[in-house]
């Protein structure tokens, strides 16, 4: 194998997750303009036609029944976690609910346990319960702004379902990276996505005008580009040493937040983000909470 320098995966890390917030940005802008539906439809479709020529170049067998059946299940999974994230996306700043995404690799312990017949450790208790206190904390400081309104709601509501199901999705790719590389994990979930978002179509698609278009492909590269880049510093590092490299996802979000919609990010939501920080860091310390998915619930992969 060739060596590379030991930074090497924290930047490609760094740079995959930078790539994701931006298109979080572009995503926003899109869902604002067309829908939450619409966009994540044609950014699922998009994103299949950059990596399904990739994959079908280098495949060397088509998946098996059990692989893809695992390919399915993140399929539909990611399609209504990547709907609700998007809807999510028109109704809070772009930080709010990065930060409240990053509840979801605790979520994942206990679903694990259920699931997995994981143990759920005293250590695993003690950083969900720090983590729960910061989303409280973020949800606070909105009520003593006086700014949960109906669409506050709303959006909080539909972060919360992404989330879990994010923390679902974790638990699916754990199995799902055992059998297959990431660039047919990348084909088959924009693929499967894409088909059933477009189930409702005839109902909800809005079709983008020209001025909303290169934003939706702009996010398609971005997805497919941070995808790889967190999958090739994954391989070559440990997930618990790049776990903090994730974190930077919230500093991204408040920088596009700022330049594309002027959002600003006060102070409870830092200090709510700090606490489900130390939660996660309580609990990958000693290797019992997964490492985010290729940048989160908006793009686990393309």
């Amino acid at each position: 194998m060739r060596e590379h320098h030991p930074l090497a995966p924290f930047l490609a890390a760094l740079a995959g997750v930078a790539m994701l917030s931006l298109m979080d940005a572009f995503m926003k802008g899109a869902a604002l303009a067309i829908g939450a539906f619409s966009a994540a439809l044609l950014r699922a479709a998009i994103a299949t036609a950059i990596a399904a020529p990739l994959w079908l170049a280098r495949r060397r067998h088509w998946p098996d029944r059990a692989t893809f059946r695992l390919h399915v299940l993140r399929g539909v999974c990611s399609a209504f976690m990547g709907l609700t994230f998007f809807y999510a996306l028109t109704k809070l700043p772009i930080a709010e609910t990065i930060a409240i995404s990053f509840v979801a690799p605790l979520i994942a312990l206990y679903l694990a346990a259920i699931l997995l017949g994981e143990r759920i450790t005293r250590r695993a208790v003690l950083a969900s319960l720090v983590s729960f206190a910061g989303a409280l904390v973020i949800l606070g400081a909105r009520l003593g702004r006086g700014e949960m309104d109906g669409d506050a709601v709303l959006g909080f509501a539909s972060i919360l379902v992404s989330t879990i199901l994010y923390a679902l999705n974790f638990i699916i790719i754990r199995m799902q990276s055992q059998r297959a590389g990431p660039l047919e994990v990348a084909a088959f979930h924009g693929g499967i996505s894409a088909i059933v978002l477009g189930i409702a179509a005839p109902w909800f698609f809005v079709a983008p005008p020209v001025a909303v278009q290169p934003g939706l492909v702009m996010a398609g590269l971005l997805t497919v580009g941070g995808a790889m880049a967190i999958a090739w510093a994954y391989a070559r590092a440990e997930a618990q040493a790049l776990l903090p490299v994730e974190y930077s996802g919230f500093c991204w979000a408040a920088l596009f937040g700022w330049l594309f919609f002027a959002e600003s990010v006060d102070t409870g939501t830092i200090a709510g983000v700090a606490l489900i920080v130390v939660g996660t860091w309580i609990a990958a310390s000693k290797g019992r909470a997964p490492a985010r998915v290729a940048g989160g619930p908006e793009a686990s992969a393309p």
